[in-house]
């Protein structure tokens, strides 16, 4: 079993906690905090140890010099400061001697979150390609590793899966609770069990699609991943996002065929053309070429609402429709209102996913609910995460000469 922070000694410790605040922002404010919210307990729980606590994140997609501007983890460190009613030190340049410093003068209770580990990936790649060199750095800041991201626990990262191989290393409260819900409820799933899957691309969950099919009795699909099927069964989807990737489409079409009693379609949609933004509800064989699809109809409700309502056990990782614009917010809306009166039965997973619950009026009805989107179908799917499985067991305190 996985080392777990409430049995392992940490106090008066430098611990590294590993975090998850990939939050939305806008105009540098966060427009949700749940995630930030999420981490609370495992640190205050740290707080009540006196320790010394140094925290690292991703936010966003870091590419390029110009997209760190608009990913910095400053309107989280105000967050923090609110939240925890108390100063919270920030450090822009991770690996620098200055940030080694701070973290190594750090009295108990204090807090110390480094900027955005994808900000290592410009230029060198050093966060999202595991760079040892880079892992002993963030090491040496640190007595303790504590992971308490799961979002992303599929991740090979540095910070994920590297700091771990030196340091005495346990799982936070926030992945114990997500593992322990996912595996009571999705690993051995009452039957029938059904998964609905949203989504932009389906070249990027086309491997988990692979591994969930024969796992479930139903595969409900929407948003560009339902358009890539649609359009390989030979179907117009006018100009709504879909993979042309020729090898993409010749694996979905053996998924179709090989798993066909499973899968469910959109039978219409909600549209708008390229050159007007009218909404018009179509059937799914009526899309025109200059139709983009939006939403989901009333018949896709009622049908994937009759699958729902068979179901025992139903994961969710995706929306209906662009659901942040209130006119194709409906298809979401009606199928959360369904999943609603199967609340204990349903796990909510993705953070697109949640966003969607809170926006739309669900926050709090859903018990079940998974911080990690990939991550958490990944597990589904698995049975483990590299993020998971890099975490000592318990009793296994050896730590590694740097």
């Amino acid at each position: 079993m996985k080392q777990l922070l409430r049995n392992m000694y940490v106090d008066n410790k430098r611990v590294l906690l590993r975090c998850d605040f990939n939050v939305p922002i806008m105009n540098g404010n966060i427009t949700d905090e749940t995630k930030i919210k999420g981490s609370l307990e495992t640190i205050n729980y740290l707080l009540s140890k006196n320790c010394k606590i140094i925290i690292l994140s991703h936010l966003g997609r870091v590419k390029t010099e110009e997209d760190k501007a608009k990913n910095s983890l400053l309107p989280v460190k105000n967050s923090l400061e609110r939240l925890l009613n108390r100063p919270v030190k920030f450090a822009s340049d991770i690996l620098s001697s200055e940030t080694k410093n701070t973290a190594l003068s750090l009295q108990s209770g204090e807090i110390l979150l480094l900027e955005n580990t994808r900000f290592l990936d410009v230029p060198n790649k050093w966060e999202s390609i595991l760079n040892e060199d880079v892992a002993k750095s963030i090491v040496s800041l640190g007595e303790v590793f504590v992971f308490d991201a799961f979002a992303v626990a599929h991740r090979a990262h540095t910070t994920v899966v590297g700091i771990p191989k030196y340091l005495p290393s346990c799982l936070g409260f926030l992945v114990e609770k997500e593992k322990a819900m996912l595996d009571k409820q999705i690993m051995n799933p009452a039957r029938p069990f059904t998964v609905m899957m949203g989504g932009a691309k389906v070249d990027d969950k086309l491997s988990i699609i692979h591994s969930l099919l024969p796992k479930c009795e139903h595969l409900l699909v929407s948003g560009g991943i339902a358009n890539s099927f649609l359009s390989a069964l030979g179907l117009n989807v006018g100009a709504s996002l879909k993979t042309d990737n020729p090898e993409t489409i010749k694996e979905l079409k053996k998924l179709m065929l090989e798993f066909k009693d499973k899968f469910a379609f959109p039978l219409d949609a909600i549209v708008t053309t390229t050159y007007s933004d009218v909404p018009d509800m179509k059937n799914i064989n009526e899309i025109e070429t200059n139709d983009v699809i939006k939403d989901v109809g009333a018949k896709t409700i009622k049908k994937y609402g009759n699958i729902i309502n068979e179901s025992a056990s139903i994961f969710i990782n995706g929306t209906m429709g662009i659901y942040e614009e209130k006119e194709f917010a409906n298809g979401t809306t009606e199928i959360l209102n369904i999943l609603k009166e199967k609340k204990d039965q349903v796990v909510i997973g993705g953070g697109d996913t949640v966003g969607a619950v809170n926006t739309l009026g669900f926050k709090g009805v859903f018990p079940n609910i998974s911080s990690g989107g990939g991550a958490t179908l990944e597990y589904i799917a698995n049975g483990s995460l590299p993020g998971i499985e890099a975490i000592g067991e318990e009793d296994d305190i050896e730590v590694l000469d740097l």
